[in-house]
């Protein structure tokens, strides 16, 4: 419960801190890129790091990495199967949730030794 609300303060001030950078630069469009995923994962980095050790914060960095390649696997998947094959939003998504599925796990297998 405690790590949790640690999670909570600082991916807030982090969220926070990159809004306000996304918010100076131009164009505007940054700070919804700043504002996201990327802060979330440096406050879980952070807060693994503190409350266990390194070995810790690696398994999750290079599980945040392999499941941003599968989401980015996901949405080409999304893509491809709106603009080609002109499927419904709700059928194309739920396709390529089973192509993210199976490209996380198989990353993780594949470089972590395991699913």
């Amino acid at each position: 419960m405690t790590e949790s609300v640690i999670r909570f303060l600082i991916g807030g001030v982090i969220v926070s801190t990159f809004a306000i950078i996304g918010d100076v630069l131009r164009p505007k469009s940054f700070a919804g890129l700043f504002g996201a995923a990327p802060s979330v994962a440096l406050a879980t980095l952070g807060v693994a790091v503190v409350t266990h050790d390194a070995a810790y914060a690696a398994v999750q960095s290079h599980s945040m990495m392999f499941g941003a390649a599968a989401l980015c696997l996901y949405s080409m998947t999304v893509c491809r199967l709106l603009m080609r094959q002109h499927m419904r939003a709700l059928s194309a998504s739920l396709l390529a949730t089973a192509v993210w599925l199976v490209a996380a796990l198989g990353l993780q297998a594949v470089f972590s030794g395991g699913a």
